[in-house]
């Protein structure tokens, strides 16, 4: 998902639904990109936080407790997420009012309905769109 996002440095990566914190950790480590997970299971954000310090990036990575739709998600350049197909639906409009033009968001899975990928793993089922 990150490569397909062409990820680097100057990104700042929002993972919604973040579950262990895997994705945003590894844009820190792997792409030196900043990382911001949300996340609303607490025993999942616990563990993420416990690995951002074992790893030592609290500088570069932080995992937020709440619900993703009352988040600001303003500062994101890249948006990666793996949530149901109904939950993509509801996201939209938010997407669209929040992320600047350019912002890349990666599905897995997921398609959103009405937008057009601009890149696609068939075999991963990986979706890339850009923000218009």
């Amino acid at each position: 998902m990150l490569n397909m996002a062409e990820v680097n440095a100057d990104d700042v990566v929002y993972d919604l639904g973040s579950g262990d914190g895997r994705i945003v950790i590894e844009a820190a480590q792997n792409y030196n990109a900043l990382g911001v997970g949300v996340e609303a299971d607490p025993l999942r954000v616990i563990l993420s936080r416990l690995k951002i310090i074992r790893w030592g990036l609290q500088h570069q990575v932080k995992i937020i407790w709440g619900n993703l739709f009352h988040q600001n998600l303003s500062p994101a350049t890249v948006v990666v997420l793996f949530l149901w197909g109904r939950t993509n639906e509801k996201l939209k409009d938010k997407l669209q009012e929040e992320l600047k033009p350019g912002t890349r968001v990666v599905s897995y899975v997921w398609k959103f309905k009405g937008w057009n990928p601009v890149k696609v793993d068939k075999k991963e089922e990986i979706y890339l769109y850009i923000i218009e």
